[in-house]
């Protein structure tokens, strides 16, 4: 009886486990809806041009923000057209380690010396609802079509960088998107 029981509560907790991990697993495909969260000044403001252009979007905690460099230079030097393409940053400010007020102040000049879109989520606002999982330490690209589905999600940390072949697809990805 005490068996049965065990594996009963085995079977139990693997099921919900795997469960709870299939709810916190962006994938290719998923449908997004636009978030509220805040600009670098802390003032409420959603995702521009959701649901209207090709989205690249680098949600970064602030300590691996350079992470997504490699990919944000390689769309850049595409010169994709801007009426059907944009670039977003989110800054990932729950899971820094840094004071707010001092990665917006940060995030404020990396806008106006790249003239770039960089909003804050303070409290974990986009990991929860689009289901990014554990962000900390991390830099997560994601590539949202016009129809606001997921095309293309990868997660970066220190050690599981961007490789030459990462950057080729979303390049790609973004290049056949705009089509």
């Amino acid at each position: 009886m005490k068996r049965n029981f065990r594996i009963l509560a085995l079977c139990l907790c693997a099921a919900i486990i795997s469960g709870t991990a299939a709810l916190y697993a962006l994938s290719v495909n998923q449908s997004l809806t636009n978030l509220n969260i805040r600009d670098a000044n802390d003032k409420p403001a959603s995702i521009p041009d959701f649901g209207s252009k090709v989205l690249t979007i680098f949600y970064n905690d602030a300590e691996a923000s350079d992470l997504s460099d490699p990919m944000a230079d390689a769309l850049k030097a595409k010169n994709f057209p801007e009426s059907k393409n944009r670039g977003i940053g989110i800054a990932n400010l729950k899971d820094s380690v840094a004071p707010n007020w001092l990665i917006r102040k940060i995030v404020r000049g990396k806008i106006a010396k790249y003239n770039s879109t960089i909003l804050t989520d303070v409290d974990l606002t986009v990991a929860r609802s689009w289901g990014l999982g554990d962000c900390n330490n991390k830099s997560i690209c994601i590539i949202v079509g016009k129809d606001s589905k997921v095309k293309y999600v990868k997660v970066m940390d220190k050690h599981h960088p961007a490789t030459q072949a990462d950057i080729d697809q979303v390049v790609k990805v973004v290049g056949d998107l705009v089509k």
